[in-house]
């Protein structure tokens, strides 16, 4: 049926829900809203979307024929008990980042969605980006020539807030800001330049009063031979950071500035230069650099997502992008990382 809509319920329908997804999955040509739930204040919220169904447990919810598909945006530590009852009820997945508490978790996961014949896609919306798209392109097309490195930023100013599940690592994990933020732009990275190969982080706790790593720098080097630096932190000023992303090739670059987040705004630029330059001998740097204004298409991620994942079940085919296999690659790096930390070596992934 052409014009046939896939009916999604969400689970967690409070915090990112609220604010992003589900006014993004509402202009999803090919998604429809038809429960939410939430143990706290579910029937305003389903007010606000003038949805038909709310529930406060995911057992009824799940229980409702209309329910097709589910989109989990509850805190991590809940996310494998519910992606289990959502299999079991044969509901396809859409579920945020990070799949799970741990890469043993993730596995799981993985594995019993597929024995039950449902989709599982991880919710890394930022892929969907029109910048990050448009970079993608020009990358593979050969503009910049072969990748050599990329830097990427992202930080906000994260105090402690009391039952904040960030903040506690029972249920959102030890690893803080990189867990919650830099997974984002290893993924993103990982779009433009393949597998990793090894890693190394830094983490610390640096101002915010939790356990969680408030502060987090991450290296990577590709299977490629190209490298990543990736820093988040939870301790600086939103106003302080300009949220780059940066990739360097061997004949230009890509630059952009306020994509990296929850909008579908912020400026791409690139310089494209001849592969016959020449070697400058004085070294001075004073060249003029021809940065180029890159329009891409304003696209709300969200949206972009919740459309992608509709059209794979309706498609009756499996997400290539954000799949198991994905979760398990970021899942890992994130280990290693953290493992990184305590052994001060680089590991490989």
């Amino acid at each position: 049926m052409a014009n046939r809509k896939v009916g999604i319920g969400v689970i967690g329908a409070g915090g990112i829900a609220r604010r992003r997804t589900i006014p993004g999955l509402l202009k999803a040509k090919n998604c429809q809203l038809v429960a939410v739930m939430d143990p706290v204040g579910v029937e305003e919220i389903a007010a606000q979307f003038k949805v038909p169904a709310a529930y406060t447990t995911e057992k009824d919810l799940l229980a409702d024929p209309a329910v097709e598909a589910v989109y989990i945006a509850s805190p991590l530590g809940l996310h494998a008990q519910q992606i289990k009852m959502a299999a079991a009820a044969g509901k396809h997945i859409l579920c945020e980042k990070p799949l799970t508490l741990n890469l043993k978790q993730g596995e799981a996961v993985v594995d019993i969605c597929k024995k039950a014949g449902v989709s599982l896609q991880e919710g890394y919306m930022m892929r969907f980006h029109g910048a990050h798209q448009r970079m993608k392109e020009l990358i593979d097309d050969g503009c910049i020539g072969k990748v050599v490195s990329m830097r990427a930023q992202l930080s906000c100013w994260y105090p402690k807030i009391e039952g904040a599940w960030r903040q506690d690592p029972r249920q959102g994990g030890a690893g803080g800001a990189l867990v919650d933020m830099a997974t984002h732009l290893i993924d993103l990275m990982t779009m433009f330049a393949g597998p990793v190969r090894r890693v190394g982080a830094l983490l610390g706790n640096l101002v915010q009063q939790y356990k969680p790593a408030d502060a987090t720098t991450t290296l990577l080097e590709f299977r490629s031979g190209a490298h990543g630096t990736v820093d988040c932190f939870f301790c600086i000023p939103d106003e302080a950071s300009r949220t780059r992303l940066e990739v360097y090739g061997s004949q230009g670059a890509l630059l952009s500035e306020g994509t990296i987040g929850q909008s579908t705004g912020g400026k791409l630029e690139g310089v494209f230069t001849a592969s016959d330059q020449g070697y400058d001998a004085a070294q001075t740097k004073d060249v003029v650099r021809k940065f180029q204004p890159i329009k891409y298409p304003k696209v709300n991620p969200y949206t972009a997502e919740c459309e992608y994942f509709a059209q794979c079940i309706l498609d009756r085919r499996a997400p290539k992008i954000n799949d198991g296999k994905n979760a398990h690659t970021i899942q890992r790096i994130v280990e290693q990382a953290l493992q990184s930390k305590k052994t001060k070596t680089i590991l490989p992934v």
